[in-house]
């Protein structure tokens, strides 16, 4: 048995932003654009990896979130501490530079892990934890 993850879902609060940092400066190719009355789900990866994406989804698009709970999520994104995916690169300083680059905000450089990885850490426009790990 072979099982791989097709999707992960993050949540965006600005689907221009979202575009911008995930198309345009991480380099993901759009898969889908799917609007439904003011929200819009997106789905983005790695050209060279079809089987993986991120779907970029309104965190209050989901009807048995109460408004209360919908507060706390839009309250936790600015704080960042809801979502987080961890990406990999083999050009693990070049990415921070051109991410860097872009305005994205940097939370770590790349450095060594006491734990044996090399990464860096960025938030997107939506507040998420992005890790970025080295792979070569």
């Amino acid at each position: 048995m072979d099982i791989t993850i097709h999707y992960t879902f993050l949540p965006h609060t600005d689907p221009e932003a979202s575009l911008a940092f995930y198309r345009d400066t991480l380099g993901f190719e759009v898969r889908k654009d799917v609007g439904y009355e003011n929200m819009r789900w997106i789905t983005v990866g790695p050209p060279n990896h079809p089987e993986t994406s991120i779907v970029l989804n309104p965190p209050a698009a989901d009807p048995t979130i109460s408004d209360d709970e919908r507060n706390t999520i839009l309250e936790l994104m600015a704080k960042g501490n809801y979502g987080a995916v961890t990406l990999a690169t083999d050009d693990l300083d070049g990415l921070f530079t051109r991410l860097e680059a872009s305005g994205a905000e940097v939370l770590q450089e790349p450095m060594d892990q006491d734990y044996g990885v090399r990464d860096c850490a960025f938030r997107d426009p939506a507040g998420n934890l992005i890790r970025i790990n080295q792979t070569s």
